[in-house]
């Protein structure tokens, strides 16, 4: 029988600040605003590596091969095979933002 795990303080936090930060996100329209924001956020590491999974499903979302996103950004099969199954789900978020990014620059 599945016990129900009652969130603790810190999960209820955590999920009220993603909410937040979310909205906030969702809520701005200066794009140089978000880049700056998002390098006081993150550490250089996790800035990296965030802008290098948008660059993956870019490119995977372009029709480039996978040997190719491996060989040109340096990434394990493994890695782009991950972003290539997110990319294909239903309803996918990764697909979403990028058409929503693609419509707002008019293509």
């Amino acid at each position: 029988m599945e016990e129900i795990q009652e969130k603790n303080e810190p999960d209820l936090l955590s999920e009220q600040a993603l909410t937040e930060l979310t909205t906030a996100l969702a809520r701005c329209t200066d794009p140089e605003l978000v880049s700056e924001f998002l390098m006081c956020l993150l550490t250089p590491a996790e800035l990296q590596a965030v802008t290098r999974r948008w660059a993956l499903v870019r490119e995977i979302d372009a029709g480039t091969t996978q040997r190719e996103i491996a060989k040109k950004m340096g990434l394990s099969l493994c890695k782009i095979t991950r972003g290539s199954r997110e990319l294909k789900k239903e309803d996918s978020p990764f697909k979403k933002m990028i058409d929503l990014y693609l419509a707002e620059q008019g293509k």
